[in-house]
C-alpha cells in the first residue's frame, strides 16, 4: 500500500491503522497529531482508523520549548 507521509510517497503493509503505523515509525502517539486526507484523526480512534491506498497523511510532532 502506497501512502503519502509528510509529502513523501511512502510503502507499507496492507490493513495498518494509524496506530500501527506511528509504532512501526517509532513515533509515540501522545505527541503528534495526524490528519489523513485533510481530516483529523482523534487520538481515540488511532486504534480503529484503517489506513487506504493512496491516503495522504501528515504527522505534526509537539515540541517543547521556552
Amino acid at each position: 500500500m502506497k501512502l503519502i507521509l509528510n509529502g513523501n510517497e511512502t510503502e507499507f503493509s496492507d490493513d495498518l491503522t494509524v496506530a500501527d503505523l506511528l509504532k512501526n515509525l517509532e513515533i509515540e502517539p501522545l505527541r503528534v497529531a495526524v490528519e489523513v486526507n485533510l481530516n483529523i484523526i482523534k487520538k481515540c480512534d488511532f486504534e480503529r482508523h484503517v489506513l487506504k491506498h493512496g491516503d495522504v497523511m501528515e504527522i505534526v510532532n509537539f515540541v517543547g520549548g521556552g
